[in-house]
């Protein structure tokens, strides 16, 4: 009796899930990859709209560090699928790239959309199928996948199962992180998902949110620790609070100070004037001030001025106001009170998820053999900058592998 080709079901149209679906069909795995949302890649999509960051050029020694000491086997993942490979990779597709003055990469022309029709077109043209409008709600006590559709509910079985439904961010574009009661349920071990890449709720008054919400902070640094070196950048005052690159920068750091002492203090130590040490800003500080008000004083002599004065103003005292030392200190180290993260729907990506030791080397649920997962599901984070894309990108390839290893096996038995 001649045993049926195998079939592999995909849950999950983003970057991990239909990288996956490439390693698997270019090996001759049929594929089926199921997406709730109408259309596939969406965050994928959204992500490239102020430009499509898919990667970065730094060197892979450095590129690894991105990814935390917690993170050491996604480390060797993204070792065997770095920076290099996914340019050459995009280049395939028919796409060129370019590096920023940031060591950012990008497609030529800046867009998302290109690159995944081109990866679709390819896909497809590799005998990968694609569902949409097809939501996967857990299984059956048979151990079948159970699908909402448009036409009601099915279910269906394959020969392994790659879940891929990325974090909980951003739901409205598929990442919702339903999966997480559904994998609690079998035993799975998953971290409790939280905000990413995320602004934080400082509580301004009234003038400050009022007057200099969207106003941004240019040529600045920052860091979450008074005694640590600080990175520069810039960021975004928002109406209540903090937001922007340099703020997704120390995100993690931000949370887990929040978290591990909640009762205490958490601040953003802000240093506005980064291209002078803090003994020339005393001294022009000192410069005589004769009739000039403190703003016009700041302007005259640091060129500071605009929502870096207004800052100062909402953050100190009348006297530090009119301590000159004090002042200084405080330009080069302004400490912004962090309240709380914003919502998890609002972040760039997730924190938590799927622990690593749920999982197998090839990325198969311990608790769950034939089942694998792949991308943002897994307990990890990374700073924007191309680093989440390259790293769904590769876990997508390791389950992949672990996919087709699981089949060979099978096959023998």
């Amino acid at each position: 009796m001649q045993t049926a080709a195998p079939v592999v079901g995909i849950i999950g149209g983003g970057p991990a899930g239909l990288m996956a679906a490439e390693v698997l069909a270019q090996a001759g795995v049929a594929v089926e990859v199921f997406d709730a949302m109408p259309s596939v890649g969406r965050k994928f999509l959204l992500a490239g709209v102020g430009g499509m960051n898919i990667t970065h050029a730094e060197p892979c020694a450095e590129f690894i560090q991105r990814y935390g000491a917690g993170s050491a086997p996604l480390a060797e993942m993204v070792r065997q699928f770095d920076g290099q490979a996914v340019r050459e990779w995009v280049h395939g597709l028919g796409i060129d790239t370019f590096v920023g003055s940031s060591g950012r990469v990008f497609p030529t022309e800046m867009k998302a959309a290109p690159l995944l029709r081109a990866w679709l077109s390819r896909l497809k043209a590799q005998g990968v199928r694609l569902h949409v409008r097809h939501r996967w709600l857990g299984w059956t006590p048979a151990g079948e996948l159970r699908l909402a559709t448009p036409e009601g509910e099915i279910t269906r079985r394959f020969s392994a199962v790659l879940l891929a439904l990325g974090g909980g961010s951003w739901a409205k574009l598929g990442s919702d992180g339903r999966w997480v009661p559904l994998l609690a349920a079998e035993g799975v071990a998953v971290a409790p998902l939280q905000p990413a890449n995320c602004g934080f709720d400082v509580g301004w008054s009234s003038y400050l949110a009022d007057k200099y919400a969207g106003a941004p902070l240019k040529a600045v640094a920052a860091a979450a620790s008074p005694s640590a070196v600080k990175k520069a950048g810039e960021f975004v005052l928002t109406a209540g609070g903090v937001e922007g690159s340099l703020v997704y920068a120390l995100s993690r750091e931000l949370r887990e100070q929040l978290v591990a002492e909640p009762s205490q203090p958490v601040h953003l130590y802000v240093d506005l004037l980064p291209q002078r040490s803090e003994a020339q800003i005393l001294a022009a500080l000192q410069q005589p001030r004769g009739a000039d008000s403190l703003a016009n004083h700041l302007r005259r002599k640091l060129k500071l001025e605009g929502v870096k004065t207004a800052l100062l103003h909402e953050l100190l005292s009348k006297p530090q106001l009119q301590d000159w030392p004090a002042l200084a200190a405080a330009i080069k180290s302004l400490p912004i009170p962090i309240r709380t993260p914003r919502p998890l729907d609002e972040a760039i990506s997730s924190a938590g998820g799927v622990r690593w030791a749920a999982l197998d080397a090839g990325l198969m649920l311990q608790a769950c053999p034939g089942v694998f997962v792949a991308g943002e599901m897994i307990d990890w984070e990374a700073p924007t900058g191309g680093y989440l894309l390259t790293a769904c990108f590769a876990t997508g390839r390791q389950a992949a592998k672990g996919i087709l290893a699981w089949l060979a096996t099978a096959a023998q038995a």
